[in-house]
């Protein structure tokens, strides 16, 4: 059996001396406890020394993919295949695989072969002659610096880190610059207030401020190259009249300094401006072409990097950045928000507040298709996003168009939109108010209103009592039913009294007439009495 062992100076070859002894793995290590043990186990046959870092780099990259290097195939070559029929110990199983396939070598991988490469790992020094152990360390050490830079040189993640630092510090840089220009109005406008009103740019500001220093020096100073000839004019005129106090050099001087650092600044947030679209278009061009530089940069700063920005769904990437509201939502079963930091996006923006969902909705499910494609695609333009984006864009134009095109009965064609005219209500002058002669009272109107109505209804209801042997109608009788319907109608509280008034008053009007017949009853018989008295 042959074992192959791969070193930082070179690939060796070692043949097993003693194959039962691999039986027993548990015991094995005891067997490469001295230099004189491990050589009655295994002898070296071939060793094949790297000529420099940069084959050995080669040579440890391919073997952490998995593939056969050329130094590798050249040994397997030379002095394996002259012993084809030995078996080959590899201790990676995926490299045993390809060298079977390639170079149809028995390969195995068990156990006790990983068990071997340790233990002959412990006494490489004295199994590899010819290799000092310092020259030996120091190649190991020379390797391991290479393969770092080389993985974090080709890793996706290091480019996503400086993106990510830009970003930081562009935001950053913004919170100073104006924290920086506040104070630096707020100081000089102690001196010079006017001057604050009159330019509004913050960059001309201070380059105006730390030209003129004094306001009294406006006069002789030219601030054409900085501003305009119109508020030139007008900073000129304001100085002349202004209301500031005085202030010592030393605090012109200590405002001219200010003033130096917020251009500086400025100069150099535009400088990192320049290198973050570059970047972005370098890394993430289909990404920066759907939603623009600063917010796909915000994107993978949220996530980490691109690599993790591409695992997220659509529905993540729509609401990334807007954790808080998302959770306050479920927490209180309310909305939960419709889009995060793909809202400052200028397709979103560009929208009317009723369809920035659904934009932002078509936007992420784009812009998420993008953001794999460049963080697992191996082309580097754009042209994908640019299509993208120009559906998106028809797809906008038809909502915005949708309020205002009608379909049609067919649902083909679109009817035409009605012309619009003008409908409104022309109030006439009334002269009836100009009058002066006095019009009638409220009680006569009422009367008249009374008798109309008592014209249109002749039949009025009768009245059933107890005891209707005769029924008088009085006036009051009359006049509650010849009242009008339409007051009836505005006070049915008024209605209801008076249906429960009118038995009453019924009754004492029956009991009222059987009173008056009882005296006519007893007049006769006094009558009739008296008659026959006389008689």
């Amino acid at each position: 059996m042959l074992v192959l062992f791969e070193t930082a100076a070179g690939y060796a070859i070692f043949k097993v001396l003693d194959e039962s002894k691999l039986q027993q793995v548990d015991n094995l290590h005891k067997e490469f406890e001295t230099p004189e043990k491990a050589n009655k186990v295994v002898k070296l046959k071939h060793f094949e020394k790297f000529v420099d870092t940069t084959e050995a780099l080669a040579a440890a990259t391919a073997l952490v993919e998995g593939k056969i290097g050329k130094s590798l195939k050249k040994v397997l070559k030379k002095v394996v295949a002259k012993e084809a029929h030995e078996q080959l110990a590899i201790s990676d199983l995926k490299l045993g695989g390809v060298i079977k396939e390639k170079l149809d070598l028995n390969c195995i991988h068990s156990p006790a072969v990983a068990e071997l490469m340790r233990c002959i790992r412990s006494q490489m020094e004295s199994l590899i002659t010819g290799l000092p152990p310092r020259e030996l360390s120091a190649m190991s050490l020379g390797l391991a610096h290479s393969l770092s830079r080389y993985k974090l040189k080709f890793s996706p993640d290091k480019v996503d880190t400086m993106i990510v630092q830009a970003i930081s510090l562009l935001d950053d840089l913004d919170k100073e610059l104006n924290n920086y220009i506040m104070r630096c109005r707020e100081w000089y406008g102690w001196h010079f207030p006017e001057l604050g009103k009159v330019i509004t740019d913050n960059l001309a500001y201070c380059k105006a401020v730390r030209k003129i220093g004094d306001r009294t020096n406006v006069a002789t100073s030219d601030l054409s190259d900085i501003l305009p000839e119109e508020i030139e004019a007008e900073v000129k005129l304001a100085a002349e009249i202004s209301m500031g106090t005085e202030v010592s050099e030393q605090d012109i001087g200590n405002i001219r300094h200010l003033c130096d650092q917020v251009i500086e600044i400025t100069e150099y947030r535009t400088q990192l401006y320049d290198y973050l679209k570059n970047r972005m278009m370098a890394i993430a061009p289909n990404l920066t072409v759907m939603v623009g530089e600063l917010v796909g940069a915000r994107l993978i700063s949220h996530a980490g990097s691109l690599l993790n920005l591409a695992k997220h769904p659509a529905s993540t990437v729509q609401i990334l950045g807007a954790e808080k509201a998302l959770f306050r939502a479920l927490k209180t079963r309310k909305d939960t928000p419709k889009y995060g930091l793909i809202y400052h996006a200028s397709l979103v923006g560009q929208t009317t507040a009723k369809n920035k969902g659904k934009i932002s909705r078509m936007l992420a499910a784009k812009a998420s298709l993008a953001i794999r494609y460049d963080a697992l695609g191996e082309d580097t333009n754009a042209e994908m996003g640019a299509e993208n984006r120009a559906k998106l864009e028809a797809r906008l134009r038809q909502l915005e168009e949708k309020g205002i095109r009608r379909i049609s009965g067919t649902g083909k064609a679109m009817a035409k939109a009605d012309k619009y005219q003008h409908k409104s209500e022309v109030k006439m002058y009334d002269p009836s108010g100009d009058s002066t002669i006095p019009s009638t009272s409220k009680k006569r109107k009422f009367e008249e209103i009374e008798e109309e109505d008592a014209g249109e209804e002749p039949e009025t209801p009768v009245v059933k009592s107890k005891k209707p042997k005769k029924e008088t109608v009085t006036e009051e009788e009359a006049a509650a039913e010849e009242t009008p319907k339409k007051k009836k109608k505005k006070k049915k509280d008024k209605k209801a009294e008076a249906e429960e008034e009118e038995p009453k008053d019924e009754e004492e009007e029956v009991a009222v007439t059987e009173s008056t017949e009882k005296k006519k009853k007893k007049k006769k018989k006094k009558v009739k009495e008296e008659e026959e008295d006389d008689e």
